[in-house]
Protein backbone atom coordinates (compact mmCIF):
# COMPACT_ATOMS: atom_id res chain seq x y z
CA UNK A 1 0.00 0.00 0.00
CA UNK A 2 0.97 3.51 -0.51
CA UNK A 3 1.98 6.21 1.83
CA UNK A 4 0.35 9.54 1.67
CA UNK A 5 1.47 12.77 3.14
CA UNK A 6 -1.06 15.58 2.73
CA UNK A 7 -0.11 19.33 3.83
CA UNK A 8 -3.13 21.70 5.45
CA UNK A 9 -2.44 24.63 2.62
CA UNK A 10 -3.69 20.88 -0.29
CA UNK A 11 -0.88 20.06 -1.55
CA UNK A 12 0.42 15.85 -1.00
CA UNK A 13 3.21 13.93 -1.63
CA UNK A 14 2.36 10.54 -2.30
CA UNK A 15 4.78 7.27 -2.17
CA UNK A 16 6.07 4.25 -0.84
CA UNK A 17 4.67 2.81 2.67
CA UNK A 18 7.35 2.20 5.29
CA UNK A 19 7.39 1.62 9.14
CA UNK A 20 3.93 1.17 10.64
CA UNK A 21 0.57 0.95 8.79
CA UNK A 22 -1.16 4.29 10.55
CA UNK A 23 -2.28 7.53 10.01
CA UNK A 24 -0.41 10.43 12.40
CA UNK A 25 -1.11 14.51 12.23
CA UNK A 26 1.54 16.67 13.42
CA UNK A 27 3.76 19.58 12.03
CA UNK A 28 6.00 18.82 8.66
CA UNK A 29 9.19 19.93 9.48
CA UNK A 30 12.50 18.90 7.61
CA UNK A 31 15.91 18.64 9.25
CA UNK A 32 19.09 18.73 6.83
CA UNK A 33 21.81 16.23 9.04
CA UNK A 34 22.98 13.55 6.60
CA UNK A 35 23.34 10.69 9.43
CA UNK A 36 21.75 10.33 12.98
CA UNK A 37 18.19 9.84 12.13
CA UNK A 38 17.76 7.25 15.24
CA UNK A 39 18.91 10.62 17.41
CA UNK A 40 16.08 12.33 15.54
CA UNK A 41 13.46 9.95 16.15
CA UNK A 42 14.13 9.74 19.55
CA UNK A 43 14.63 13.35 20.86
CA UNK A 44 11.85 14.58 22.52
CA UNK A 45 11.57 17.74 21.16
CA UNK A 46 10.12 15.93 17.78
CA UNK A 47 7.40 15.85 19.83
CA UNK A 48 4.09 15.17 17.41
CA UNK A 49 6.26 16.66 14.22
CA UNK A 50 6.71 14.75 10.88
CA UNK A 51 9.69 14.94 10.16
CA UNK A 52 11.24 15.36 6.70
CA UNK A 53 15.11 14.18 5.97
CA UNK A 54 17.04 16.00 3.25
CA UNK A 55 19.63 13.68 2.55
CA UNK A 56 18.43 11.55 0.33
CA UNK A 57 19.11 7.78 1.75
CA UNK A 58 18.03 6.94 4.80
CA UNK A 59 18.55 3.71 6.93
CA UNK A 60 21.87 2.29 5.84
CA UNK A 61 23.05 1.68 9.07
CA UNK A 62 20.47 0.63 10.48
CA UNK A 63 19.70 1.22 14.49
CA UNK A 64 20.94 0.34 17.58
CA UNK A 65 20.03 0.12 21.39
CA UNK A 66 23.20 2.40 21.82
CA UNK A 67 21.94 5.64 20.26
CA UNK A 68 18.55 6.58 21.29
CA UNK A 69 18.07 10.14 22.76
CA UNK A 70 15.22 9.01 25.31
CA UNK A 71 13.20 5.53 25.83
CA UNK A 72 10.76 6.09 22.70
CA UNK A 73 10.63 6.96 19.35
CA UNK A 74 9.06 10.30 19.58
CA UNK A 75 7.98 11.63 16.19
CA UNK A 76 4.44 11.33 14.77
CA UNK A 77 5.54 10.21 10.90
CA UNK A 78 8.67 10.31 8.95
CA UNK A 79 9.64 10.24 5.10
CA UNK A 80 12.87 10.35 2.81
CA UNK A 81 13.96 10.25 0.06
CA UNK A 82 15.14 6.61 -0.06
CA UNK A 83 14.35 4.59 3.08
CA UNK A 84 16.97 1.56 2.59
CA UNK A 85 15.50 -1.72 3.64
CA UNK A 86 18.89 -3.19 4.39
CA UNK A 87 20.75 -2.63 7.19
CA UNK A 88 25.02 -2.71 6.67
CA UNK A 89 26.49 -1.92 9.84
CA UNK A 90 28.58 -3.77 12.67
CA UNK A 91 26.78 -2.47 15.15
CA UNK A 92 23.29 -2.55 13.89
CA UNK A 93 20.76 -4.87 15.74
CA UNK A 94 17.70 -3.92 13.61
CA UNK A 95 16.00 -2.30 10.73
CA UNK A 96 14.67 1.01 10.34
CA UNK A 97 11.76 -0.24 9.15
CA UNK A 98 10.92 -3.08 11.86
CA UNK A 99 12.31 0.33 14.66
CA UNK A 100 9.64 2.36 13.08
CA UNK A 101 6.67 -0.59 13.01
CA UNK A 102 7.47 -1.57 16.38
CA UNK A 103 7.11 2.12 17.57
CA UNK A 104 3.58 2.77 15.61
CA UNK A 105 5.67 4.98 13.34
CA UNK A 106 4.24 5.28 10.22
CA UNK A 107 7.03 6.51 6.95
CA UNK A 108 6.95 7.40 3.34
CA UNK A 109 9.37 7.39 0.81
CA UNK A 110 9.51 7.61 -3.25
CA UNK A 111 8.76 11.36 -2.57
CA UNK A 112 10.15 14.43 -4.15
CA UNK A 113 11.89 15.36 -0.59
CA UNK A 114 13.38 18.62 -2.56
CA UNK A 115 10.11 19.73 -3.55
CA UNK A 116 8.93 19.14 0.05
CA UNK A 117 11.53 21.39 1.74
CA UNK A 118 11.15 24.28 -0.74
CA UNK A 119 7.59 23.95 -0.17
CA UNK A 120 8.16 24.39 3.61
CA UNK A 121 11.02 27.17 3.30
CA UNK A 122 8.92 29.21 1.28
CA UNK A 123 5.33 28.23 2.99
CA UNK A 124 6.26 27.72 6.60
CA UNK A 125 6.33 24.06 8.77
CA UNK A 126 2.81 23.68 9.05
CA UNK A 127 0.21 20.77 9.80
CA UNK A 128 0.20 18.14 7.90
CA UNK A 129 -0.95 14.04 7.98
CA UNK A 130 0.66 11.09 6.92
CA UNK A 131 -0.80 7.85 6.32
CA UNK A 132 -0.37 4.67 5.36
CA UNK A 133 -3.63 2.99 5.67
CA UNK A 134 -5.45 4.30 2.12
CA UNK A 135 -7.54 6.80 3.91
CA UNK A 136 -9.20 8.90 1.69
CA UNK A 137 -8.82 13.02 1.38
CA UNK A 138 -11.84 13.78 3.22
CA UNK A 139 -10.82 12.10 5.93
CA UNK A 140 -7.33 12.83 6.23
CA UNK A 141 -8.66 16.94 6.02
CA UNK A 142 -10.74 16.54 8.79
CA UNK A 143 -8.10 15.21 10.73
CA UNK A 144 -5.76 17.96 10.02
CA UNK A 145 -8.41 20.19 11.12
CA UNK A 146 -8.85 18.45 14.13
CA UNK A 147 -5.34 19.03 15.32
CA UNK A 148 -4.51 22.14 17.61
CA UNK A 149 -0.90 22.65 16.23
CA UNK A 150 1.83 24.00 18.43
CA UNK A 151 1.53 27.31 19.26
CA UNK A 152 0.42 27.73 22.92
CA UNK A 153 0.59 23.56 23.24
CA UNK A 154 2.42 21.94 26.24
CA UNK A 155 4.26 18.97 25.33
CA UNK A 156 6.65 19.03 28.08
CA UNK A 157 4.57 17.14 30.57
CA UNK A 158 3.94 14.03 27.81
CA UNK A 159 7.82 14.37 27.79
CA UNK A 160 9.00 14.65 31.22
CA UNK A 161 10.51 11.84 33.52
CA UNK A 162 7.21 11.15 36.26
CA UNK A 163 9.52 10.82 38.93
CA UNK A 164 13.08 12.23 40.28
CA UNK A 165 15.75 9.58 39.48
CA UNK A 166 19.83 9.89 40.05
CA UNK A 167 21.35 9.46 36.32
CA UNK A 168 24.93 9.75 37.47
CA UNK A 169 27.17 10.02 40.99
CA UNK A 170 29.95 12.05 41.19
CA UNK A 171 33.02 11.16 39.85
CA UNK A 172 37.07 12.33 39.37
CA UNK A 173 39.16 13.92 41.95
CA UNK A 174 38.22 17.61 40.84
CA UNK A 175 34.92 18.66 42.81
CA UNK A 176 32.32 19.63 40.07
CA UNK A 177 29.10 21.11 40.55
CA UNK A 178 26.20 19.15 41.19
CA UNK A 179 23.82 19.38 38.53
CA UNK A 180 20.14 19.38 38.83
CA UNK A 181 17.84 18.93 35.62
CA UNK A 182 14.65 20.24 34.56
CA UNK A 183 13.49 17.50 32.69
CA UNK A 184 11.69 18.88 29.56
CA UNK A 185 12.16 16.62 27.42
CA UNK A 186 15.95 15.82 27.77
CA UNK A 187 18.26 14.30 25.74
CA UNK A 188 20.26 11.41 27.33
CA UNK A 189 23.75 13.01 25.68
CA UNK A 190 23.08 15.90 27.33
CA UNK A 191 23.03 13.96 30.94
CA UNK A 192 25.85 11.78 29.76
CA UNK A 193 28.25 14.87 28.87
CA UNK A 194 27.56 16.32 32.75
CA UNK A 195 28.40 12.58 33.75
CA UNK A 196 31.38 12.74 31.88
CA UNK A 197 33.10 15.85 33.71
CA UNK A 198 32.62 14.38 36.61
CA UNK A 199 28.81 15.81 37.77
CA UNK A 200 26.60 14.14 40.16
CA UNK A 201 23.52 14.39 38.01
CA UNK A 202 20.40 14.14 39.36
CA UNK A 203 16.85 14.51 37.02
CA UNK A 204 13.52 15.92 38.20
CA UNK A 205 9.91 16.28 36.71
CA UNK A 206 8.97 19.39 34.87
CA UNK A 207 6.55 19.39 37.39
CA UNK A 208 9.16 19.73 40.21
CA UNK A 209 8.71 23.30 42.66
CA UNK A 210 11.57 25.54 42.74
CA UNK A 211 12.48 24.86 46.19
CA UNK A 212 12.81 20.70 45.63
CA UNK A 213 14.84 21.64 42.18
CA UNK A 214 17.05 24.02 44.22
CA UNK A 215 17.94 22.09 47.20
CA UNK A 216 20.99 20.72 47.15
CA UNK A 217 22.32 22.06 43.54
CA UNK A 218 24.96 23.28 42.39
CA UNK A 219 23.50 24.33 38.93
CA UNK A 220 19.88 23.66 38.20
CA UNK A 221 19.84 22.93 34.28
CA UNK A 222 16.85 23.69 31.90
CA UNK A 223 17.09 20.95 29.32
CA UNK A 224 15.37 20.94 25.50
CA UNK A 225 11.84 19.53 24.65
CA UNK A 226 8.99 20.21 22.86
CA UNK A 227 6.04 22.72 22.25
CA UNK A 228 5.12 26.15 22.86
CA UNK A 229 7.72 27.62 25.92
CA UNK A 230 4.83 30.52 26.33
CA UNK A 231 2.49 27.87 27.24
CA UNK A 232 4.48 27.00 30.58
CA UNK A 233 3.63 29.98 32.66
CA UNK A 234 3.70 27.63 35.83
CA UNK A 235 7.11 26.54 35.07
CA UNK A 236 8.45 29.31 34.27
CA UNK A 237 7.21 30.80 37.31
CA UNK A 238 8.87 28.26 39.54
CA UNK A 239 12.04 29.18 37.22
CA UNK A 240 12.50 32.84 38.12
CA UNK A 241 11.77 31.81 42.06
CA UNK A 242 15.39 30.26 41.31
CA UNK A 243 16.93 33.50 39.26
CA UNK A 244 19.81 35.52 41.07
CA UNK A 245 19.55 32.25 43.80
CA UNK A 246 21.23 29.64 42.16
CA UNK A 247 23.37 29.40 39.23
CA UNK A 248 21.24 28.18 35.98
CA UNK A 249 22.06 27.04 32.73
CA UNK A 250 19.71 26.37 29.51
CA UNK A 251 19.89 24.65 25.82
CA UNK A 252 17.36 24.72 23.46
CA UNK A 253 13.76 24.99 25.30
CA UNK A 254 15.75 25.43 28.24
CA UNK A 255 17.32 28.66 26.89
CA UNK A 256 13.57 29.74 26.18
CA UNK A 257 12.15 29.51 29.45
CA UNK A 258 14.94 31.12 30.99
CA UNK A 259 14.89 34.33 28.43
CA UNK A 260 10.70 34.09 29.62
CA UNK A 261 11.81 34.06 33.16
CA UNK A 262 14.09 37.45 32.11
CA UNK A 263 11.21 38.76 31.08
CA UNK A 264 11.86 38.40 27.23
CA UNK A 265 9.17 37.32 24.92
CA UNK A 266 9.56 34.25 22.91
CA UNK A 267 8.29 33.78 18.80
CA UNK A 268 7.74 31.49 16.32
CA UNK A 269 9.87 30.90 13.59
CA UNK A 270 8.94 30.41 10.14
CA UNK A 271 10.17 27.07 9.40
CA UNK A 272 12.36 26.45 11.98
CA UNK A 273 16.51 25.34 12.78
CA UNK A 274 16.76 21.29 12.35
CA UNK A 275 20.17 19.82 11.43
CA UNK A 276 23.49 19.54 12.14
CA UNK A 277 24.98 22.27 9.67
CA UNK A 278 23.98 25.50 11.42
CA UNK A 279 26.45 28.39 11.98
CA UNK A 280 26.49 30.30 14.91
CA UNK A 281 29.40 33.19 16.02
CA UNK A 282 30.36 32.80 19.68
CA UNK A 283 30.58 36.88 19.94
CA UNK A 284 33.35 35.97 23.24
CA UNK A 285 35.55 34.34 21.08
CA UNK A 286 34.57 35.57 17.79
CA UNK A 287 34.84 31.96 16.46
CA UNK A 288 31.98 30.73 13.84
CA UNK A 289 30.71 27.06 15.15
CA UNK A 290 28.68 24.76 13.08
CA UNK A 291 26.18 23.60 15.50
CA UNK A 292 23.70 20.71 15.81
CA UNK A 293 19.66 22.32 16.16
CA UNK A 294 16.33 21.84 16.95
CA UNK A 295 13.67 24.48 17.36
CA UNK A 296 11.06 25.95 16.07
CA UNK A 297 10.77 29.25 18.81
CA UNK A 298 13.43 31.76 18.97
CA UNK A 299 13.68 34.20 21.94
CA UNK A 300 13.15 37.75 21.47
CA UNK A 301 16.95 39.46 21.66
CA UNK A 302 15.59 42.73 22.41
CA UNK A 303 14.02 41.89 25.39
CA UNK A 304 17.40 39.75 26.73
CA UNK A 305 19.10 43.20 26.74
CA UNK A 306 16.38 44.78 28.34
CA UNK A 307 16.73 42.34 31.54
CA UNK A 308 20.76 43.63 31.67
CA UNK A 309 21.66 40.11 29.86
CA UNK A 310 24.27 39.90 27.14
CA UNK A 311 24.31 38.25 23.80
CA UNK A 312 26.66 35.77 23.42
CA UNK A 313 25.72 33.86 20.41
CA UNK A 314 24.04 34.36 17.01
CA UNK A 315 22.86 32.49 13.81
CA UNK A 316 24.33 33.61 10.85
CA UNK A 317 21.68 32.22 8.77
CA UNK A 318 18.72 34.50 10.02
CA UNK A 319 20.81 36.77 12.59
CA UNK A 320 18.28 34.83 15.51
CA UNK A 321 19.54 34.70 19.04
CA UNK A 322 21.57 31.24 20.24
CA UNK A 323 22.69 32.27 23.70
CA UNK A 324 23.11 34.73 26.55
CA UNK A 325 24.74 35.25 29.62
CA UNK A 326 23.77 37.21 32.97
CA UNK A 327 26.39 37.38 34.95
CA UNK A 328 25.03 39.64 37.94
CA UNK A 329 21.90 37.26 38.21
CA UNK A 330 24.02 33.64 37.55
CA UNK A 331 21.86 32.61 34.15
CA UNK A 332 23.99 31.36 31.03
CA UNK A 333 21.93 29.70 28.32
CA UNK A 334 22.10 28.70 24.23
CA UNK A 335 19.78 27.89 21.65
CA UNK A 336 21.47 25.24 20.25
CA UNK A 337 22.51 21.68 20.93
CA UNK A 338 26.28 21.83 22.03
CA UNK A 339 26.08 18.04 22.68
CA UNK A 340 25.28 17.26 19.04
CA UNK A 341 23.61 14.09 19.04
CA UNK A 342 23.44 13.62 15.87
CA UNK A 343 25.98 16.65 14.63
CA UNK A 344 29.12 17.84 15.04
CA UNK A 345 31.00 18.34 18.22
CA UNK A 346 31.94 22.21 17.74
CA UNK A 347 30.36 23.58 20.70
CA UNK A 348 30.38 20.71 23.40
CA UNK A 349 33.13 22.56 24.69
CA UNK A 350 30.64 24.98 26.13
CA UNK A 351 29.73 22.07 28.83
CA UNK A 352 32.47 21.62 29.84
CA UNK A 353 33.71 24.98 29.79
CA UNK A 354 31.72 27.86 30.03
CA UNK A 355 28.46 26.28 31.57
CA UNK A 356 30.29 24.20 34.55
CA UNK A 357 33.39 27.32 35.16
CA UNK A 358 30.02 29.52 34.77
CA UNK A 359 27.75 27.97 37.35
CA UNK A 360 31.26 27.26 39.74
CA UNK A 361 31.74 30.96 39.95
CA UNK A 362 28.25 32.00 40.40
CA UNK A 363 28.21 29.52 43.07
CA UNK A 364 30.82 30.95 44.91
CA UNK A 365 29.76 34.85 44.33
CA UNK A 366 26.80 33.48 45.69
Amino acid sequence: MGGILLLEDGRSFRGEAFGAPATKVGEVVFNTAMTGYQEVLTDPSYREQIVVMTTAHVGNYGVNPDDVESDAVQVAGFCARHFSPIASNHRSTGTLADYLAAAGVPGVHGIDTRALVRHIRNKGAMRAVLTTEGLDESELRARIEAWPGMVGRDLVTEVSTPARYTFAEASGSVAMPRIHVLDGGVKRNLLRLFAQAGCHVEVFPATVRAEELADGAGAVFLSNGPGDPAALPGIVGEVKKLVGKTPLLGVCLGHQLLGLALGADTFKLRFGHRGGNHPVRDNETGRVEITSQNHGFCVDPAGIERAGARITHVNLNDHTLEGFVHADLGVIAVQFHPEAAPGPNDSAHLIFDRFLRFAGSARKEA
